[in-house]
């Protein structure tokens, strides 16, 4: 066990016949329990300060692993949200292709219809324009007959039409101006 500055201020020296001079000693000694006093403060500071460090120490290693921890965490998380925005980004592409290829689908069907219907619409203006001919043609055909020359040169006045007739006509227009 090592001795203190007490221990040294109390030790006890047997006197012996012509022995070293007291005051010399005493004060030596005074001297030694000033420095070993001095010595063992530095010592208890240097330690506190060990502690301090070793607790600071011990904290940033604490600190440190906890960072690591983290960083790890964080990466994972970062590595996860990066494969689920991929796999969100593949949905979205498929969806689209999806879409797409509705809509093609659809426009191409719309095309189709509008190709029939223009088809049809054709076949009927070929038809009325056939119908259309054949009719203008019959009215032209009625026109270029003789028979409108001979009415022309048929002259019919009243008094030959049969009285009958005259008769059965003014009775339909009284008939009718009654109405």
């Amino acid at each position: 066990m090592p001795l203190s500055p007490l221990d040294i201020h109390n030790k006890e020296f047997t006197r012996g016949f012509r022995g070293y001079a007291e005051d010399e000693v005493n004060e030596f000694l005074d001297q030694i329990i000033k420095d070993y006093e001095i010595i063992l403060r530095e010592k208890k500071e240097l330690e506190d300060k060990i502690k301090t460090m070793t607790e600071q120490m011990d904290h940033y290693n604490n600190l440190e692993e906890t960072l690591q921890k983290s960083i790890i965490v964080a990466q994972e998380a970062a590595e996860e949200l990066r494969r689920n925005s991929q796999k969100e980004a593949k949905l979205i592409v498929k969806e689209a292709e999806k879409n797409a290829d509705r809509i093609v689908n659809e426009a191409l069907s719309k095309a189709r219809k509008v190709t029939i219907e223009i088809d049809e619409l054709k076949k009927q203006s070929k038809v009325f324009r056939n119908r259309f001919k054949m009719l203008v043609e019959a009215q032209l055909d009625l026109l270029n007959t003789d028979d409108w020359d001979n009415l022309l040169e048929y002259d019919v006045t009243l008094t030959e039409i049969p009285i009958q007739t005259r008769e059965k006509y003014e009775t339909e227009d009284e008939n009718l101006s009654s109405i």
